[in-house]
């Protein structure tokens, strides 16, 4: 009966003392939960690159021909056609938004500096004598809208747009028919379109960095020409445009999960 009695107080006396054991024990921590990634916010960065173009320059023998000999020196029409290859420095702006299903669209400002040039001789006819055709872009500017998908930290997008294309045109030469020599010059703010897209990979928390193709279309436009030596005007018309491949380097503000 002694015994009986001893083995429940024992009992009872285990029981009211696991509450107080389990009080003291640690608590686990939870497993922290990593925040899911999202493109939503905004940019700004820098990009470094490559550009090509094409500009079809019409007419710069009559210019040369008629604006020193008169109207009517030249026969038929020549169309020269520069290359101008170089690099691209410049910047970039903008926000975007990623929706629940990986969607994103956003829009960009992006601005570059460039070193694309190219010349070309023509000859003269009327002289027998050659001038040097020579093309310069010197900037590139955007504003555009771009959609996209993303897959957790990669976006593959396109984008398209407005854009403005700053030129400078030359066309010199030696002594025309003994009056000289001659350097017709005139500069160009071309407005047209682009249209590219790309790849966007977001290597650690505000940092991201993009491979971007990009094709500028700038249709037709007159050139007024002005002769730096006599400072006679002529017109040429100059159809163009551009192509660039660049690395881009962007810093993000507050994304979402971030």
């Amino acid at each position: 009966m002694k015994k009986i009695l001893f083995l429940q107080v024992a009992a009872l006396a285990s029981a009211l003392a696991t509450p107080v054991i389990a009080a003291d024990l640690p608590m686990k921590t939870p497993m922290p939960v990593a925040p899911v990634f999202s493109w939503t916010g905004c940019y700004l960065g820098g990009h470094v690159g490559a550009g090509r173009g094409t500009k079809d320059m019409t007419d710069p023998v009559q210019l040369v021909q008629d604006t020193l000999n008169g109207a009517g020196t030249t026969v038929g029409v020549t169309t020269v056609t520069t290359t101008p290859t170089g690099a691209v420095v410049g910047g970039q702006i903008g926000c975007d938004y990623q929706f629940a299903g990986g969607a994103v669209i956003g829009i960009e400002g992006s601005a570059s500096g460039t070193t694309m040039k190219a010349s070309s001789l023509v000859g003269l006819p009327f002289t027998g004598q050659t001038a040097l055709v020579q093309a310069n872009n010197d900037f590139l500017a955007s504003v555009t809208g771009r959609i996209g998908y993303a897959f957790d930290t990669v976006l593959v997008y396109a984008r398209g747009g407005f854009a403005v294309a700053g030129d400078k045109y030359d066309v010199s030469g030696g002594d025309f028919n003994g009056g000289g020599p001659f350097h017709f010059q005139g500069v160009d703010n071309r407005y047209g379109w682009v249209a590219g897209g790309g790849v966007d990979w977001a290597f650690t928390r505000h940092w991201s960095m993009n491979v971007e193709y990009d094709y500028y279309g700038f249709g037709n436009g007159n050139v007024l020409m002005t002769d730096q030596v006599s400072t006679l005007t002529g017109v040429v018309n100059v159809k163009q445009s551009v192509q660039i491949i660049k690395v881009g380097f962007n810093f993000h503000i507050g994304a979402s999960g971030w």
